[in-house]
């Protein structure tokens, strides 16, 4: 592949130039995710000896964990450009057929929230993945005629925090699927390390382990609370990040030990305090702290359930004794009963 056709990283939209200055260029910058590494390594490595396009990649997970950021590693590795839309931003199929005919071969075409993509939009990406040739339909009534454009051999690479509500025949047209999870301490206390770097924000080991404790192992988490600790260590400390300094500003900015913000608790105390526990059902949580079912799904829930605070029921959701302890409530005798009938 030319390394003369890669382009700067794209911004998606509502990121800011220094969200793009912290993103990793390649795979050496990217940290934690090792097994996803290690594999894509060799993904990467065996299309680049065949002198091939890769095959369209499918990331998925809760947000923040790096599928933006992974789609240009993976240009970058393959030296190709990258081209970013959204699902959303698709509306019609005139939408996809641009995008499409302006690609060169090897280019990948990043598509955010995937799951979204339009029906008829999906219709017109099928063939384009599969035979690289996009089907155009000319004329109205018994005199129209459709043909067929043939397209370089592109890579889709799609992003969803919703795998389940992609199509079936959508998902099997991706040869590799890969799932991004929670980062491990390490991970996030090396990443909190590297953006402060990249900042130049002075910060001490354990100003580090601070910000990457309450981080809910999610970098864009990090990579935020990081600029919000700077600002606090800027105007009250000298601006150097200490634990002390860290624990400080995070506390001010209502984030306890285990990363729970306020959207987080309120989610716990209204099911534990306004339906007794629950179970409760999400569009009924959503409306009690005036919050959209999609956030508390794709944004609460995932560290939720991934600290054991909560548990998903076919009555809805439950809080469990761990939430209940968190948040310093009694936890009720009747709803270990409830729980085992």
């Amino acid at each position: 592949m030319s390394q003369d056709r890669v382009v700067a990283p794209q911004r998606k939209p509502g990121e800011t130039n220094t969200d793009v200055a912290l993103r990793p260029r390649n795979l050496d910058d990217y940290i934690g995710q090792e097994v996803i590494k290690e594999r894509l390594r060799i993904f990467l490595d065996a299309a680049r000896a065949r002198q091939e396009s890769l095959e369209h990649v499918l990331l998925y997970g809760p947000p923040g964990l790096g599928k933006t950021s992974l789609a240009h590693v993976i240009a970058a590795e393959m030296g190709v450009n990258i081209r970013i839309t959204s699902g959303p931003a698709i509306e019609r199929a005139g939408d996809l057929a641009a995008i499409l005919t302006n690609l060169h071969k090897g280019d990948i075409l990043f598509i955010d929230e995937i799951h979204r993509l339009g029906r008829v939009v999906e219709e017109i990406l099928y063939p384009a993945m599969e035979d690289y040739a996009l089907d155009i339909v000319i004329g109205k009534g018994p005199g129209a005629r459709s043909i067929r454009l043939s397209l370089p051999h592109f890579t889709v690479i799609g992003a969803t925090t919703r795998l389940a509500l992609m199509t079936a025949p959508l998902r099997a047209r991706f040869g590799v699927t890969y799932r991004l999870d929670f980062y491990s301490q390490a991970a996030m206390k090396a990443i909190v390390e590297r953006s402060a770097r990249l900042l130049d924000v002075p910060v001490d080991t354990s100003g580090a382990v601070e910000i990457a404790h309450r981080a809910r192992g999610t970098p864009r988490v990090a990579n935020r609370l990081l600029k919000r600790v700077r600002d606090y260590a800027q105007v009250r400390a000298e601006g150097e990040i200490t634990g002390l300094v860290a624990r400080a500003s995070l506390d001010l900015l209502q984030v306890d030990q285990l990363g729970l913000d306020e959207i987080d608790r309120r989610v716990l105390e209204v099911i534990i305090v306004k339906f007794e526990g629950g179970p409760v059902g999400l569009e009924t949580i959503a409306a009690a702290i005036s919050e959209e079912p999609d956030t508390i799904m794709d944004v609460v829930e995932p560290y939720l359930l991934q600290l054991g605070f909560l548990d998903r029921t076919p009555r809805g959701r439950v809080a469990t004794r761990n939430a209940y302890d968190h948040l310093h409530i009694d936890y009720p005798e009747r709803a270990e009963q409830g729980r085992l009938l």
